[in-house]
């Protein structure tokens, strides 16, 4: 197992909780500058997120950051990524998105005091959907991943993979170095706009139960239980979009054994 590879999905997957947990507290905390600032800011700071993170670790791992993804390029048998390394990219990613979440708390622990709204501070770690309905937010949760893991299969040539060894790029780099990567972020913005309504568009296991491990651990004041009972929902619908997509880019033959 390739510890470079392990370290960039822990880190990566910390600074892209930071920055996408960090705009959702910007805006719905108490007091910060980014106060009311709305779902466009919150959708924008999201592909953002998404993008710098991608950005800056794809070379070392791959930049899966998210296990859905993970599991997709294994199932697809993308590049030289094996079953084998699965589960230590999925610990990595657990480890580095609670990083994060504690990192968003403590960056924004006094405006988190000064907020009365319990649900207001659970949704700075986790997802939840608008309309308690778990047959539907599974079905979203599994389309918006598929959204998400199809078109980066498309966006990329298999031929012209990055030969990263035992790692396999799961980013469009379109010869343009960093810049290559803007798609995947544009693509995270995209779903959040027209398909983020419903349930938060977790579409990353991740990204939702290492923070909500975080909410539920941390001394957070005046906080609410942490919606297990939904918790399971982020989970398994991304799980199932990625399984879907990884098949479907097979059918297209744009994944190559």
């Amino acid at each position: 197992m390739d510890i470079k590879a392990l370290a960039a999905e822990f880190v990566g997957t910390a600074i892209l909780i930071l920055l996408g947990n960090g705009v959702v507290a910007n805006v719905v905390l108490k007091q910060t500058k980014g106060n009311g600032g709305g779902p466009i800011v919150i959708t924008f700071g999201w592909g953002m997120a998404v993008f710098v993170g991608v950005f800056c670790f794809a070379k070392f791992s791959g930049a899966h950051l998210n296990p859905a993804v993970t599991i997709a390029i294994a199932l697809a048998h993308r590049g030289n990524f094996t079953w084998a390394m699965v589960p230590g990219y999925i610990i990595a990613q657990m480890l580095g998105a609670m990083l994060g979440a504690a990192t968003v708390y403590l960056f924004y622990k006094p405006y988190f005091n000064v907020t009365d709204d319990a649900d207001s501070k659970l949704g700075c770690f986790c997802t939840a959907p608008g309309i308690r309905d778990m047959g539907n937010a599974l079905f979203c949760e599994v389309v918006g991943t598929f959204v998400l893991i199809m078109p980066i299969f498309l966006m990329v040539d298999p031929s012209l993979s990055l030969d990263l060894g035992a790692k396999s790029a799961q980013v469009p780099q379109l010869g343009l170095g960093a810049i290559g990567s803007l798609p995947t972020g544009l693509l995270v913005f995209a779903i959040g706009l027209s398909l983020g309504g419903t349930t938060g568009y977790a579409i990353n296991p991740a990204r939702d139960l290492g923070p909500r491990i975080m909410h539920a651990l941390l001394p957070i004041r005046g906080k609410r239980d942490s919606d297990w009972g939904y918790a399971w929902v982020p989970v398994v619908g991304p799980i199932i979009g990625a399984v879907l997509a990884a098949l479907a880019a097979q059918a297209f033959n744009t994944v190559h054994p």
